[in-house]
């Protein structure tokens, strides 16, 4: 059985900083890409960035430059941390990861951001 747990979310000022992270278990055998997701209340899902095996990333041009997506390998966990944090960034961020078997969502962490 494979899981993805995401951590890190919480409610931050704007201009601050958060740092999530999204551990995969169990038997993966290989995992290709992770990636975080967001969707605010009334909008669809959108992909905030993604990261393959070999640490090619993808962002979003939304968060370009704000935002870094980092992975280990080692430890089957992926990373965002997110800077200059705007009131438009809450949401629930969602990790997904996918192997060469399984496609898997977490279940999310609240991001909020005041202004």
């Amino acid at each position: 059985q494979v899981q993805v747990v995401e951590s890190g979310g919480g409610l931050v000022q704007a201009g601050g900083s958060l740092r999530l992270s999204c551990a995969a278990s169990g038997n993966w055998f290989t995992i290709n890409v992770m990636g975080w997701y967001r969707q605010a209340p009334g909008k669809q899902r959108e992909l905030v960035a993604n990261i393959s095996s070999g640490g090619i990333t993808n962002y979003a041009d939304s968060v370009k430059g704000r935002f870094t997506i980092s992975r280990d390998n080692a430890k089957n966990t992926v990373y965002l941390q997110m800077n200059s944090l705007k009131p438009e960034d809450t949401a629930v961020y969602l990790c997904k990861v996918t192997g060469s078997r399984y496609g898997v969502w977490g279940l999310g962490t609240q991001v909020t951001v005041s202004s």
